[in-house]
């Protein structure tokens, strides 16, 4: 509790290795906030820069924490293809309106293995027509891999954009058997 009686946010931190690379998660009392993708020295600093100027506090390094230690837990799982999908609790306060119901759309809607077009996501939120915002949501997503943008394709086969690089976007959707292996 702060002097007001209020209860003070409380972010926590800490890196994954992972068959993608290194992986910053961060969360907060209500859960996991973000996961940033190519978590180099660089990245790290930006991030936490970002997460203190959001959230309204430093973050604290702290892999011990528990939501973090069971993520940590369920990504290495998951990369190990031992896990289908994750049971976190998610805080969502880093994304708001259309952005986060598509999200959670697609957390709830686009299972392990499957894909979806980025129109028919659209549709599924009640905006027939609305691709393009459907691949701003998927840039804006705090929660990448939990929340698996990686599963949102171009409606023509195309694999479309990804945040943390087309081939990041490849390897996760070969993962879950979606794409063949690369053969180099």
């Amino acid at each position: 509790m702060d002097g007001e009686g209020q209860c003070e946010q409380r972010v926590v931190w800490a890196l994954v290795d992972t068959g993608i690379g290194p992986l910053l998660l961060a969360a907060t009392r209500e859960g996991l906030v973000n996961v940033v993708f190519h978590a180099t020295d660089a990245v790290r600093e930006r991030t936490l820069e970002r997460l203190t100027a959001r959230l309204g506090t430093e973050p604290v390094e702290e892999p011990g924490a528990p939501v973090l230690a069971e993520a940590i837990r369920q990504l290495r799982a998951y990369f190990a293809g031992d896990r289908r999908d994750f049971d976190l609790p998610l805080d969502w306060s880093l994304i708001s309106g259309f952005n986060r119901q598509v999200l959670r759309e697609l957390a709830a809607g686009v299972p392990y293995g499957t894909v979806v077009g980025y129109g028919d996501l659209a549709g599924r939120v009640g905006q027939p027509g609305g691709a393009q915002a459907v691949g701003a949501a998927m840039g804006a997503n705090p929660l990448p891999v939990v929340v698996p943008c990686h599963r949102v394709v171009e409606s023509d086969g195309g694999i479309g954009g990804f945040g943390g690089g087309l081939e990041t976007k490849r390897k996760l959707l070969a993962l879950e058997g979606v794409l063949p292996e690369p053969l180099f």
